[in-house]
């Protein structure tokens, strides 16, 4: 028989595992994101609103984040029989957690650069590292929890 302490320190490493899985999936995002709005805002692309750039930018990042996430980072919670339906459900969760982590990120972004004058990369940067813990843990509560 485990004591209470022992598990506890087991399921916290469990959980840290997940979430450095959930940064390295969040690292492939981010990438995904830097490019995009690097194509869409750059005076020197596009040259597109800021916002309307980070959104798009943003909405895809969280697909490809989703993707990798329900392969590896939260393998295993899904409820038992999971077939290729049940995906749209928990997409639906992620994106509704990662839109209010977009909002944040969009708020945050715009208050860097334009209050603060900060580089709108490494304002980017900074927006989605600050959002990152939330979202892994609403979505590892709502989006991939089973019920006991």
């Amino acid at each position: 028989m485990k004591s209470a302490g022992a598990f506890n320190g087991d399921a916290f490493r469990v959980l840290l595992r997940r979430y450095a899985r959930f940064c390295v999936v969040g690292t492939t995002g981010v990438a995904v994101d830097m490019g995009i709005i690097y194509l869409l805002a750059d005076p020197s692309m596009l040259g597109w609103n800021l916002t309307f750039s980070k959104v798009i930018a943003a909405e895809v990042a969280i697909f490809n984040n989703f993707i990798w996430n329900d392969i590896w980072t939260f393998r295993g919670l899904a409820r038992p029989g999971n077939v290729r339906l049940e995906w749209l459900p928990r997409f639906g969760k992620f994106n509704l957690i990662c839109v209010a982590g977009i909002a944040l990120s969009v708020l945050l972004l715009n208050l860097q650069i334009y209050s603060l004058g900060i580089n709108l990369y490494l304002a980017n940067f900074i927006s989605i590292g600050s959002v990152s813990v939330w979202n892994f843990l609403m979505n590892l509560r709502f989006g991939w929890y089973q019920s006991p």
